[in-house]
């Protein structure tokens, strides 16, 4: 069975998963403990950041990558068109939403974790130690605000980004009012990267992620919220709802393993 060794809540990792699903291959999620679990997965494969596939005895890194590894490998189901104006479209769309959607995403939410210490801890990984989670909810909102402004995620990367996201939304409505997915009539890796980046920005309803149960259906004030965007979530939730396999399935297990490196 293929493994993936992942963070729940990584966007990058949800778009793995999401490709996995949607090409019906069985695999177990292997969750990596932040800071030590990298290391380790740095002595396995070569790469400390997650995602990572591991097929057999080859690890792939980097979710286009992966993507790509698993269109090779596994054919049925393709998710990159053949006709080279589709497939143009596809990779373009997808190392976009690469840039713009995940990292501004990440941002984002970051702006908004700053205001809100309860958000803050629920996101945690489920096997962050309990001191640890307290340590960090009791942060003022405040003082994460001026140390990430060192780092670019201070009030004013954080708006930018939110404004950013906004225009992002606007054109993926655009493009989505006459056809049903991003290229034409069938999904790509262009609709399973936009939606499985997007869950940074609004967390999907179901039983797809691995989060506290108030957490679902939430998301990003100013965007998860705003009727605008409402055309966009409400196609995101329908692949979800076609494409990505539950939580529950067997597929992807009940639950993350965390990582147990020999």
């Amino acid at each position: 069975m293929l493994e993936l060794y992942q963070f729940e809540l990584s966007q990058y990792s949800e778009k793995v998963r999401f490709i996995l699903d949607y090409k019906q291959l069985e695999y177990r999620k292997i969750e990596v403990t932040p800071g030590v679990g990298q290391v380790e997965l740095m002595q396995k494969s070569g790469s400390r950041q997650v995602p990572v596939l591991k097929d057999g005895s080859t690890y792939v890194s980097d979710s286009t990558e992966i993507a790509l590894y698993l269109e090779r490998k596994y054919p049925e189901r393709p998710i990159i068109p053949s006709d080279s104006l589709a497939k143009g479209q596809c990779l373009l769309i997808e190392e976009w939403a690469d840039a713009s959607i995940g990292l501004k995403g990440r941002k984002a939410l970051i702006g908004a974790l700053n205001q809100n210490q309860n958000f803050r801890t629920s996101i945690l990984p489920s096997n962050t130690p309990d001191l640890l989670k307290t340590a960090i909810g009791a942060i003022p909102g405040e003082l994460l605000d001026v140390l990430g402004s060192g780092i670019g995620f201070g009030g004013d990367a954080v708006k930018e980004a939110k404004n950013s996201l906004k225009q992002d939304l606007e054109a993926l409505c655009l493009i989505l009012q006459n056809q049903p997915y991003l290229t034409g009539d069938t999904p790509t890796l262009a609709d399973l990267s936009v939606a499985g980046l997007s869950i940074l920005l609004k967390f999907p309803a179901g039983n797809y992620l691995d989060i506290p149960d108030p957490l679902k259906g939430k998301g990003i004030p100013g965007l998860a919220d705003n009727i605008t965007f409402e055309p966009f979530f409400a196609w995101r939730d329908r692949l979800y709802a076609d494409f990505r396999k539950g939580s529950s399935m067997p597929s992807s297990g009940s639950s993350p393993t965390t990582i147990s490196i020999d």
